[in-house]
């Protein structure tokens, strides 16, 4: 194994994200998240608007999408109706993600990465949550908003990830703790020392890997 791949699912206000970004500053690797749709406009010659109104979220609810049709994994080609579909737009990501996990090692954060790279040996996912008071006053002082909007963002935020979550992984659902190697309470644990946790789970992991053979550490 010559690369891994780290893929965060977060609730909003629980820190995932700056999780996700000192892990990859820690292991010298690159950390994606806006910057796949900006792969992904690049790649198909699509508008990054457009990949930016379906980001994690779905345009309609859960249930008039899956009236519509289920989802399908297949790419449509430019000269095809439902190049710009939704479904379609996310399939063209999911193409960027699973390039990415071929070729480099990196921290891969939300877009159902846990999913599209479930099939690979060389991925560790973590879903990373909070209480909701811990979240509020994250989402306060990092937004500038008052709590009740706090509460408002955070309950949107995450009916919009559960459901893009639930309709493109065909019913599974996004908290589920199967889906993840760990699922780690930033509140509890404190989000520096969830980096040390998913830092020491790696390296058991993927000890076999060539980038930790020579390290030197207790744990491999």
């Amino acid at each position: 194994m010559n690369n891994y791949v780290i893929t965060i699912a977060r609730g909003f206000g629980s820190g995932g994200k700056e999780i996700g970004s000192k892990i990859a500053d820690r292991l010298g690797i690159p950390c994606y998240e806006k910057q796949i749709l900006d792969m992904a406009s690049e790649y198909s010659g699509i508008n990054k608007q457009l990949f930016a109104e379906v980001d994690e979220k779905l345009r309609g609810n859960y249930i008039t999408n899956w009236l519509k049709k289920a989802p399908t994994s297949r790419l449509v080609e430019p000269t095809e109706r439902g190049f710009t579909s939704d479904v379609n737009l996310f399939n063209i990501q999911s193409e960027i993600i699973r390039e990415l996990a071929k070729t480099q090692s990196c921290v891969i954060i939300g877009k159902c990465a846990d999913y599209v790279l479930s099939d690979r040996p060389n991925v560790a996912s973590f879903y990373i949550e909070a209480p909701r008071k811990e979240c509020v006053r994250s989402i306060m002082n990092k937004l500038q908003v008052p709590e009740e909007k706090a509460h408002e963002l955070i309950q949107k935020t995450d009916k919009y990830r559960a459901d893009y979550y639930k309709y493109y992984t065909n019913g599974n659902y996004w908290t589920n703790p199967v889906n993840y190697d760990l699922t780690l309470n930033s509140a509890r644990v404190g989000r520096d020392r969830c980096v040390d946790v998913i830092e020491d789970y790696i390296k058991i992991k993927f000890k076999d890997c060539c980038i930790f053979k020579d390290e030197k550490s207790h744990l491999i």
